[in-house]
């Protein structure tokens, strides 16, 4: 019998194999029996190192012997690091295999599918809809133009005439505006002062009477 039937209880030749969710399952279960058992040996190790501790001066008999125990557990503990690196890496190995049988699955259904609904399709047939959707698209955009298209009823103006109309009335108006400003009244500006502008001071008065003479020219033109 091989391994994997060993480990999953396969039957002989005849007998089925396991699925790949079956088979993910016990290895996830071995991983976590092997897991406990890796605790308990570190327990075990720890304990047997305390004893070996304990009487390594007053009685080195019982320390051997605890020392050998704890070889014996370390040895264990090290075969089973090897066992989960293997069953992991083993785990993983079918979770990608499953996983690529379910992607593989689902592609070929949809292939199907694709296949089924192009089953009736002529590509012939495709390319003259396609052709038709097109002459209609654009003879409904023509129809739309003719539409839009502003209707005079014979009427047409030549754009030219009506743009020099327009700036001859702007320039009338303009000159309205400048005509009603010429003849506006002028505003009145003060009366020219009749008395004569005071002589300059001494140069010691100079600073303190300029000011009152200023001021008093200013009321008189006022």
């Amino acid at each position: 019998m091989s391994l994997l039937g060993k480990l999953f209880g396969g039957g002989g030749k005849g007998g089925k194999g396991p699925s790949p969710q079956e088979a993910i399952q016990k290895l996830r279960e071995t991983e976590e029996m092997l897991t406990k058992k890796q605790e308990f040996l570190e327990k075990k190790i720890e304990q047997e190192l305390q004893i070996a501790k304990k009487n390594g001066t007053k009685n080195k008999r019982a320390a051997l012997q605890a020392l050998k125990r704890k070889k014996r557990y370390e040895k264990q503990l090290a075969q089973i690091d090897g066992t989960l690196s293997t069953i992991e890496f083993q785990r993983e190995a079918l979770e990608n295999a499953n996983t690529n049988t379910e992607v593989l699955k689902n592609m070929g259904f949809a292939a199907k599918a694709m296949k089924s609904a192009h089953e009736n399709m002529d590509i012939d047939k495709v390319d003259d809809l396609m052709q038709d959707i097109t002459e209609q698209q654009e003879l409904a955009q023509e129809i739309s133009d003719a539409i839009s298209k502003p209707v005079g009823f014979g009427e047409e103006f030549d754009e030219d005439e009506l743009l020099a109309e327009l700036d001859e009335l702007e320039q009338e108006e303009l000159d309205k505006n400048l005509l009603e400003i010429g003849g506006s009244e002028n505003v009145p500006l003060p009366n020219v002062p009749s008395s004569s502008l005071p002589s300059r001071p001494a140069k010691k008065e100079e600073d303190e009477d300029d000011m009152e003479d200023l001021q008093r020219w200013a009321m008189e033109a006022m």
